[in-house]
């Protein structure tokens, strides 16, 4: 379980196939903290450390989550939205977060917002996934690579996020552009509300 507060930007220092899955090997800050068997959100994604190297570890993504997540698209050097698990003895900052990404979305807009910066996303319109609650509403929130946001202006298959300088310069917003590629984490409250509705 995660908040959506962004801890750090790790380094992709590796990348290695084994079949279907990919090992990704990082470097960041807090790496001699970690322990083998700890999850991690990598871009929203939750993945478990495997291996411990030095200032390095490493985490495996299976095929369903490269189908459904950006992961795929990474390439060595890029930098990884990460955050530890929320501890349970604390404020929860942002919003909760499974760590489960449900699909990937398009950035289709930026415009100036007086400082900050607004972003549009863009995903497929489903009217089945709808119904399972993959949808924002306004004020809602939702996941983008791993940020917990507030959603404004959604419409079926789009919404837009403001963004503050210090997120934009402190996550990887600071290389979101159109036409980038994000992981889309929809508000588990609203999925539960969908499910009840179905039964």
């Amino acid at each position: 379980m995660f908040s959506g507060i962004v801890e750090e930007m790790a380094t992709l220092v590796a990348i290695r196939k084994e079949k279907e899955n990919i090992d990704f090997t990082l470097k960041c800050s807090f790496t001699d903290e970690l322990q083998i068997d700890q999850s991690i959100a990598h871009n929203g994604v939750c993945l478990t450390v495997v291996s411990l190297d030095g200032d390095t570890y490493t985490v495996t993504a299976m095929k369903e989550t490269l189908d459904r997540s950006n992961l795929g698209l990474l390439k060595a050097g890029d930098c990884v939205n990460i955050e530890r698990s929320m501890l349970m003895n604390g404020r929860l900052d942002g919003h909760i977060v499974q760590g489960h990404v449900d699909r990937t979305a398009t950035c289709i807009a930026m415009r100036d917002a007086g400082g900050s910066t607004y972003f549009t996303f863009e995903y497929p319109f489903d009217k089945a996934m709808v119904k399972k609650g993959y949808f924002t509403v306004d004020k809602g929130s939702v996941t983008v690579n791993g940020v917990s946001l507030t959603v404004c202006e959604p419409t079926d298959n789009t919404f837009t996020v403001a963004i503050i300088p210090y997120t934009r310069a402190n996550t990887n917003f600071r290389d979101i552009q159109p036409g980038s590629i994000v992981n889309l984490e929809f508000d588990i409250l609203g999925k539960y509300i969908a499910r009840l509705q179905q039964l």
